[in-house]
């Protein structure tokens, strides 16, 4: 009877060592390097429009996560030094408060 100690060794299987430079990862470096470079001109056009950043445009428009209901916040009301403006949600800063009603924001409440 045959046994696996019976062949001779140039036919046993052997173990490859891997490639430590695959395609797979040639890929995910690309993409990976493409994603880093569109983030980083977004922050560069998010530092250049803070440079431009008027001290006279204080009042944040916050778009609501539920109903999408657009709304300001004035300096001095209660959740002002809360809200965070996301302007890939829509959200902006807006200069006058006829400024916000002209383009359909409604004030806060509180």
């Amino acid at each position: 009877m045959l046994t696996h100690r019976s062949f001779s060794p140039r036919y046993t299987t052997k173990k490859r060592a891997r490639p430590r430079f695959t395609t797979e990862a040639l890929y995910l470096a690309v993409v990976g390097a493409g994603v880093v470079g569109y983030f980083g001109l977004e922050v560069a056009d998010m530092a250049t429009s803070l440079a431009n950043f008027s001290m006279a445009c204080n009042i944040k428009g916050n778009v609501t996560i539920g109903s999408r209901e657009r709304i300001y916040h004035m300096p001095g009301q209660e959740y002002y030094d809360e809200t965070r403006i996301s302007p890939r949600s829509g959200e902006r800063w807006l200069c006058s408060e006829a400024e916000a009603r002209a383009a359909g924001w409604r004030r806060a409440i509180r």
